[in-house]
């Protein structure tokens, strides 16, 4: 079975850089987004978990999409976040997200409520039904508390315009047996599982090492879809310290420093979320150091 990969194959969820004043760095924004293009992406994704999108404005989540856009045109695919708890909320904000020039939706299972699948289902296609956008469902229970089912993930891919899922579920062996049903394209959403998950037929990443290690991502997939799983391997094994590294405290905190260590502008966290400590600075430049990465 051949899948296609809707969005391409090289996405990442970006962080959002604040200012110590809290407020966006906008110019930071820019930065970023060229990074992004520059090290291989097909695609970015904005507004969602690690762009702290629990903490940003309506009106900063369309401002970014716009920022984004205007930085990298029709080079790359934008990808917003238009998920809530609240599927009124989110038909509206996937709405606005189209109208400011979004390639995608990427939306995720209602949280805190823990709906039943038939809520679940429901909430996905009132939100597929508002716009014209191709959408990537976000499955991520331990975010969110409950799962999107196998089953509801086969019958939701019969809607026109729900074409992609990213997995973050972290039970390879369920999405096997999703893309074997119904063939859906996969996206790993937990970077450790990259690899794994192309073994069982993902189509790419939605990745948040793709900030510090996204050539190394890019050159993974190449290397993977050319029929070369040993170097797949190899880069899988390589950037096995920043995989970790990454996600010891939450991803948008130790991504924001090693941006930061970079010497591009990762910025500040907002409440609830705080910026790393200096013993997690530590750590994470030791296991920067021990994956390849260029840092200052």
């Amino acid at each position: 079975m051949k899948i296609e990969a809707p969005f391409g194959r090289m996405l990442t969820a970006m962080v959002t850089p604040f200012k110590d004043n809290g407020e966006i760095d906008w110019a930071g924004i820019e930065t970023l987004a060229d990074h992004l293009v520059k090290t291989g992406h097909d695609g970015i994704a904005v507004n969602g978990t690690t762009g702290e999108a629990p903490t940003t404005k309506s009106s900063e989540k369309i401002e970014i999409i716009k920022v984004v856009k205007k930085v990298v045109g029709s080079k790359i695919k934008i990808l917003s976040g238009a998920g809530d708890n609240e599927t009124d909320y989110s038909v509206n904000q996937a709405k606005r997200v189209a109208e400011a020039g979004a390639d995608g939706l990427l939306v995720v299972t209602p949280y805190y409520n823990k709906p039943p699948q038939a809520g679940i289902e429901a909430h996905f296609r009132a939100v597929a039904d508002a716009t014209d956008l191709p959408m990537m469902l976000y499955d991520i229970p331990g975010r969110t508390g409950v799962e999107i089912e196998s089953d509801t993930i086969v019958r939701l891919f019969d809607h026109p315009r729900i074409v992609a899922l990213k997995d973050a579920k972290g039970n390879v062996a369920a999405t096997s047996w999703v893309i074997k049903r119904c063939g859906i394209p996969v996206y790993s959403g937990d970077d450790i599982l990259n690899l794994p998950l192309l073994s069982v037929g993902a189509v790419g990443f939605v990745s948040v090492c793709g900030h510090t290690v996204g050539s190394d991502l890019k050159a993974m997939l190449n290397a993977w879809f050319a029929g070369d799983s040993q170097k797949a391997l190899e880069i899988h094994q390589k950037l096995l310290p920043v995989f970790t590294g990454t996600f010891r405290t939450q991803g948008a905190i130790l991504t924001k420093a090693a941006l930061n260590m970079m010497g591009l502008p990762g910025g500040t966290t907002r409440l609830p979320l705080v910026d790393a400590t200096p013993a997690q600075i530590k750590q994470l430049r030791e296991d920067l150091i021990a994956g390849g990465v260029p840092i200052k």
